[in-house]
């Protein structure tokens, strides 16, 4: 159970990141280029928040039930927090991963109440870059 939802954890961030890159693509496009707000436009954050939404689920399942490696860091917190590998997925992954979830939530709700469409695309594209840069540092890159 545990190396499937692992798999499932994996795949989901090619997905979450590549829905990402498209979704801030045709934010920057329609901010700069001072396009009107779509249909399209509300999908691809709906899409987008939903994929990040799942993949805190996977993730958080994982940390709490399935992953002995969160057992091992939890079993001796002291212990763990001097161990980079296992500080890293009891602390750091969890806690930057929570913080972009929760700077997606507030750009896609800022961007929902802005007035005009310019600040739709600008209030999400930057919440959601700066959300990037989070995930980016604190995806394991080591286990790819």
């Amino acid at each position: 159970m545990y190396t499937g939802f692992l798999h499932l954890h994996d795949t989901l961030r090619w997905l979450l990141l590549l829905s990402l890159v498209v979704t801030l693509a045709k934010y920057l496009a329609g901010w700069f280029g001072n396009q009107p707000w779509k249909k399209v436009d509300n999908i691809l954050g709906i899409v987008f928040t939903s994929l990040m939404d799942l993949q805190l689920l996977t993730g958080l399942v994982l940390y709490f039930f399935l992953s002995p490696i969160t057992k091992l860091a939890l079993a001796d917190f002291g212990a763990a927090m001097k161990n980079a590998d296992l500080r890293f997925y009891a602390v750091e992954h969890l806690s930057m991963m929570l913080i972009a979830v929760v700077l997606v939530h507030i750009g896609r709700a800022k961007s929902k109440k802005a007035k005009t469409d310019i600040s739709k695309f600008k209030i999400a594209t930057i919440f959601y870059l700066i959300a990037l840069v989070v995930m980016i540092a604190a995806i394991p890159w080591s286990r790819l």
